[in-house]
């Protein structure tokens, strides 16, 4: 029971790694809000958790949508000890190719998303005197990917953002480390031609994509007590594509 007694604010868990993290921290002992913009997966997704779980609709594009989310947490479950911001999307598209809005729109989610996230949760962890927060990257970020100059900059950005907040958020007791997942089977890798997925694999030296609960696990390693040392971590879970 790694997490018992927590309450962990989980953005775009209705499905894949987001979902998988939710199960997870609810069998250690956590308290999940699923705050995910499908409001039909999500509140499905909250049941099948059972009593700990529960479903909040966000926009995490927007701060208004975000601040009344957090309220609701709060209400609910009276406190807020993590924050997991996971939500993302890709609009890929050669440099060449690319829309001002596909840039944008990732932009919106994936980096001003978790600043409106982090911004608002952040009070209430300085209430409790410790939280953990936890940034979702990506090998994308990290080495760059063919196609997507935008989700390459919002997952880049991201790793700024958590070195500049852990440094900010550590006399407040609050770890930020970041996890950067490789290429995972979700829904954002299905509909890559298999020909494409076989050859990403030939690249992994261990031979696999990543599974979603392998990106929960470590996330759930960030949110216990088991990491309070680690601060201001990029936590590669890639199988070593890129080493």
């Amino acid at each position: 029971m790694r997490l018992n007694n927590k309450v962990a604010i989980i953005t775009g868990s209705a499905n894949g790694i987001g979902f998988e993290a939710a199960k997870r921290f609810i069998e250690e002992g956590a308290q999940v809000a699923i705050a995910d913009f499908n409001r039909e997966q999500g509140e499905a997704r909250a049941s099948e958790l059972g009593t700990n779980a529960l479903f909040v609709q966000v926009n995490v594009a927007e701060r208004e949508s975000v601040e009344a989310m957090v309220e609701q947490v709060r209400n609910h479950f009276g406190k807020i000890d993590i924050l997991v911001n996971n939500a993302g999307i890709t609009q890929d598209a050669m440099l060449s190719k690319m829309t001002v809005e596909q840039f944008q729109r990732v932009i919106d989610v994936n980096l001003t998303g978790v600043f409106h996230c982090t911004q608002v949760v952040l009070p209430h962890l300085i209430e409790n005197g410790k939280g953990k927060i936890i940034n979702t990257s990506s090998v994308s970020g990290v080495y760059g990917n063919v196609g997507q100059t935008n989700y390459a900059a919002a997952k880049a950005g991201l790793i700024g953002m958590t070195y500049t907040w852990a440094k900010e958020l550590a006399r407040k007791n609050i770890n930020v480390n970041a996890v950067a997942p490789g290429f995972t089977e979700t829904s954002m890798v299905s509909t890559v031609p298999d020909h494409v997925i076989d050859g990403l694999v030939k690249q992994v030296p261990l031979n696999r994509l990543g599974k979603p609960e392998d990106i929960a696990n470590a996330y759930l390693y960030l949110a216990s007590d088991e990491s309070d040392y680690v601060n201001g971590h990029v936590l590669h879970v890639d199988g070593a594509i890129m080493m």
